[in-house]
């Protein structure tokens, strides 16, 4: 029974849903890898397109693979715990290497400071709340954040490449950004007022 169960996680593992999971997070060190070789290591501004294009990528997979998982019945435990990781993982190492080449700064800081916080916060109590074996679904408005989210980052992240195409690639960028953070303060005290909830009936 062992033997069958393992063989069971191993290809849940293998699924093409979290194929795609493990590309998201694969993609992580290219993103941040092309925006460092650009900024600070003074590289040309095509790998900011490069960085881009990746992302991109990234950013389809994330929808990809909770398709396939639905469609073809390939849901897992593992997968969903995954996913979110994957996300997190994309998201805040791009904000952190936008705020250290300087694309976000100055009161745009905050912004990337709360999406930051709220992820954080959201983290922890997925992982109480699943000790209690409850579930809190995500709800639509926390999928539109995302998508805004990714979408700001993406203008961002062509930055100054961007300009010479959009001259306000980067003010889009940061008006996204902010959106994002303010529909981020909503869903993130959602998720904090059902974890009270729970909390206060487990005591």
């Amino acid at each position: 029974m062992t033997s069958v169960t393992t063989r069971k996680q191993a290809n849940h593992s293998l699924a093409l849903p979290n194929m795609l999971t493990y590309s998201r997070i694969a993609a992580v060190p290219v993103v941040v890898g092309c925006m460092y070789a650009q900024s600070i290591g003074e590289g040309p501004l095509w790998l900011r397109w490069v960085a881009l294009a990746v992302f991109i990528v990234a950013g389809v997979t994330d929808f990809l693979d909770g398709y396939y998982a639905r469609i073809w019945d390939q849901s897992s435990a593992f997968g969903r715990m995954l996913d979110p990781i994957a996300d997190k993982l994309l998201v805040a190492s791009c904000l952190l290497m936008l705020a250290a080449d300087g694309t976000i700064k100055g009161w745009s800081l905050w912004a990337a400071i709360v999406i930051l916080c709220r992820e954080i916060l959201v983290s922890g109590l997925r992982e109480y709340l699943a000790a209690l074996r409850v579930s809190v679904p995500v709800t639509q408005l926390a999928k539109w954040k995302t998508t805004v989210q990714l979408v700001a980052i993406g203008f961002l992240i062509a930055g100054q490449a961007g300009e010479k195409i959009l001259p306000p690639t980067t003010i889009i960028g940061i008006v996204l950004l902010w959106v994002s953070a303010i529909v981020t303060l909503y869903t993130g005290w959602d998720y904090f007022r059902a974890g009270i909830h729970h909390l206060i009936e487990e005591d």
